[in-house]
């Protein structure tokens, strides 16, 4: 990353005057002592930030938090009531699913009318023209009217415009997720492609893969205020628990009759004699004292450790070999169902596995008291190409009465669970080729090795 600053904004402001009817602002326009009859309200309130040469900071937030009148400060569209913003470089946005196009031009002249609106000469638009329309993909449609277009096609045509007419700031706002997932794979290579030129990219989206994946930092945005600027890892899992705001928080108490009882057990007689974890000697303990835990206040790690199948500390495995990752949570009030899950990130933040506890099937407490400490412990085969990766974990609570004597459908695990503790980069390991394979064999080329059968003929 570059130490070019390309965008500073200070303290900026948006303020919107609200009133409860149409006669109000009349009446506060002619008014001769100028009474005021709206109420001010901050779709942004004293946000700061910087974005560097080469940097990709992303937005995220939910509905109504400010995300769009903040691109549209950074573009130039719209005004900070307070504050200022200072652009270093030619922006060029994409906050619109054909912004800028006019329906009735061919995609070849709005082509040529985004290219002069940008600033750019003729000659260049027509030096990189060619490169637009094969970026495109649209064929001879690049010669009908824009108003005959798909979504889809607008969306292709507007991104390449944008992205090959050498852009200096990229500010892109939740416009690719209309493409298909070979028009997404072609725009992440090109966006990699300007953002190793130097290219600082501003990025709104939705997808919270997609922020950790692609973005160096992570500013989140809620009720206009600016709630966290930092780590995507973190900044995703603070987003996740703002979402969750208004949602069930209290105890719901419901009958035994509510309940599935073949999955469900007293857990504090549990507690005292179930031994099966084998937990690993407080020797092999991680220091978590530096490790970030975000949550809501209900739940905090105490203790973490990464062991090898015969229980000792381990941090580099072979392919196929089991790791065991252990962590106890200590509660800080009373839940109803504990579950704790476990995700393995790649280097590029992209999850290669993450499962629950209450996914495998396993017997699951009701109703845990405050101060009780749970432990738990995963043991993963790592069929995984060789490299590094990352440890999260969390731990959310489930609505008892959702715990259905047939199981639960993914919607209502969606709607019954609360997330209460996440912890992300507590730990890393290293997976290497298995050596007592000589000559070295290939066991499979990808990400991960999957449960597979192969069969051929011939004639």
């Amino acid at each position: 990353m570059y130490n070019d600053i390309v965008i500073s904004v200070k303290n900026i402001t948006k303020t919107y005057p609200l009133y409860n009817s149409h006669a109000d602002r009349v009446k506060e326009t002619f008014h001769p002592f100028r009474k005021k009859y709206h109420r001010p309200f901050n779709a942004l309130n004293q946000i700061s930030f910087e974005v560097r040469k080469g940097e990709v900071l992303g937005v995220i937030g939910r509905n109504g938090s400010g995300k769009s009148t903040l691109l549209q400060i950074l573009c130039g569209i719209l005004r900070p009531t307070s504050g200022s913003v200072v652009v270093n470089g030619r922006i060029s946005p994409l906050l619109e699913l054909g912004a800028g196009f006019n329906p009735e031009f061919t995609g070849r002249q709005n082509v040529y009318l985004n290219g002069a609106i940008l600033g750019l000469p003729p000659e260049g638009i027509e030096a990189r023209f060619d490169q637009i329309a094969d970026f495109a993909g649209i064929g001879e449609f690049i010669d009908q009217p824009v108003k005959t277009y798909s979504s889809g096609m607008f969306l292709r045509l507007a991104f390449a415009v944008q992205v090959l007419l050498d852009p200096e700031i990229l500010v892109i706002d939740e416009v690719l997720a209309v493409g298909d997932i070979f028009f997404q794979q072609k725009c992440f290579v090109r966006m990699n492609k300007l953002i190793d030129e130097g290219v600082a990219v501003v990025l709104v989206t939705h997808d919270l893969d997609v922020a950790n994946r692609f973005c160096q930092r992570v500013l989140v945005l809620d009720r206009g205020h600016l709630h966290f600027l930092g780590r995507p890892d973190e900044a995703t899992k603070r987003y996740q628990l703002l979402a969750q705001e208004g949602r069930f928080g209290s105890i719901h108490e419901v009958s035994p009759k509510e309940t599935n009882l073949e999955n469900s057990y007293d857990f504090q007689e549990a507690l005292a004699g179930d031994r099966s974890l084998s937990w690993p000697d407080s020797l092999y303990l991680l220091d978590i004292s530096k490790a970030v835990q975000v949550s809501n206040g209900w739940a905090r790690c105490t203790r973490f450790a990464l062991c090898d199948e015969e229980g000792k500390s381990c941090s580099v495995f072979q392919q196929g070999q089991i790791a065991s990752f252990f962590y106890e949570v200590e509660l800080l009030r009373d839940i109803e169902v504990p579950s704790g899950g476990l995700a393995i990130r790649d280097r590029t933040g992209a999850i290669f596995h993450g499962k629950h506890s209450i996914q495998h099937g396993i017997k699951v407490p009701h109703f845990v008291k405050t101060g009780t400490r749970i432990r738990f412990r995963h043991d993963i085969k790592l069929n995984l190409a060789y490299g590094e990766y990352t440890i999260d974990f969390g731990v959310i609570s489930i609505r008892a009465d959702c715990l259905f004597p047939n199981g639960m459908t993914i919607y209502d695990f969606e709607d019954n669970h609360l997330k209460i503790l996440q912890v992300s980069n507590i730990g890393s390991f290293i997976v290497r080729p298995r050596d007592e394979l000589k000559p070295l064999q290939i066991l499979f080329f990808g990400l991960v090795e999957l449960p597979s059968k192969c069969k051929m003929t011939y004639e």
